[in-house]
């Protein structure tokens, strides 16, 4: 069965328009999900929506919403005046503007949309703003209005069809000065530096999500049948990671601990690649993952 569709009105470039489809590109439907039910008698546990004050139930045709401006005070809405709000985008996306993809920060990002033309009647004006996108290498940038929300969205081509990316507004993009600023300054050594990078570059490799393992999600599935089977179950033994008090130590082990995945040697110094004389001092040697001291 095909799936249904998520929204339906219309993509126009300037004075070129035609019906769209968008679907949801991602799906949480087959990770597993819980009821909560009842300890004591197994049966599902249920929810109503009562009044605050005396408690009695409240049916759904009665419940309106009301912004707070006060303790106990509130502006109430009806759903038609929300309604009302005019909003041109609300069945059309209108293309505004067309932006670098890298212009684009990864925190602005919300959630991604198919998009594909609805119905036969407009697949040529589709193809042809498609194609447009396309070949500017560029994102199309418009307004789109989910459940009487509008949202900005960012529009590529990808195959046959587009892909929609709705953006967050700035105001509710939190400001990493909050978190950052008080991160200190510490002072990396040339050398702490080199051997990072050196284990960067035996990791490195291509984008594959195929190689992506939902560990926990296995995990899940392996209690559940285990449950079912009347095993008991253990829980494992938490195992900590050990502290790091010697950061040029602890470097050097990782890259014998990789065992020079890709047959590379850490970059030398620039005294040595210029052939300068360095003083012979006491260093350490890391051999099958043991240290030891040598002069």
């Amino acid at each position: 069965m095909a799936p249904r569709a998520y929204w339906k009105g219309y993509l126009k470039l300037s004075l070129v328009s035609c019906p769209i489809a968008l679907y949801p590109a991602t799906s949480e439907r087959e990770k597993i999900s819980f009821h909560q039910i009842n300890k004591n008698t197994g049966n599902r546990i249920k929810y109503r929506k009562v009044d605050a004050e005396s408690g009695d139930e409240v049916e759904s045709g009665d419940i309106i919403k009301g912004y707070e401006v006060g303790k106990g005070q509130y502006i109430e809405v009806e759903p038609d005046e929300l309604e009302a709000i005019a909003l041109e985008s609300k069945r059309t996306i209108e293309i505004d503007e067309f932006v670098p993809k890298d212009q684009i920060d990864a925190l602005y990002s919300n959630n991604p949309y198919f998009i594909v033309p609805d119905g036969e009647v407009g697949a040529e004006a589709f193809a042809v703003i498609r194609e447009a996108i396309n070949a500017e290498g560029m994102v199309a940038i418009g307004k789109v209005v989910f459940t009487s929300r509008e949202h900005i969205i960012a529009l590529e081509a990808r195959g046959k069809g587009l892909v929609g990316i709705t953006l967050r507004y700035p105001y509710e993009v939190r400001n990493e000065r909050e978190y950052f600023d008080d991160i200190p300054d510490a002072k990396i050594t040339k050398d702490m530096l080199e051997l990072a990078r050196h284990i960067i570059e035996t990791k490195t490799g291509d984008f594959d999500p195929k190689k992506f393992e939902d560990q926990y999600e296995d995990a899940v599935k392996e209690l559940l049948k285990k449950k079912q089977a009347g095993e008991r179950i253990e829980a494992p033994k938490e195992r900590k990671p050990a502290n790091v008090i010697n950061l040029m130590e602890a470097l050097k082990q990782s890259i014998a601990a990789e065992g020079g995945a890709k047959g590379k040697q850490p970059a030398r110094s620039v005294q040595h690649r210029k052939g300068a004389r360095r003083p012979r001092a006491s260093r350490t040697v890391v051999n099958g993952g043991r240290a030891s001291k040598t002069s």
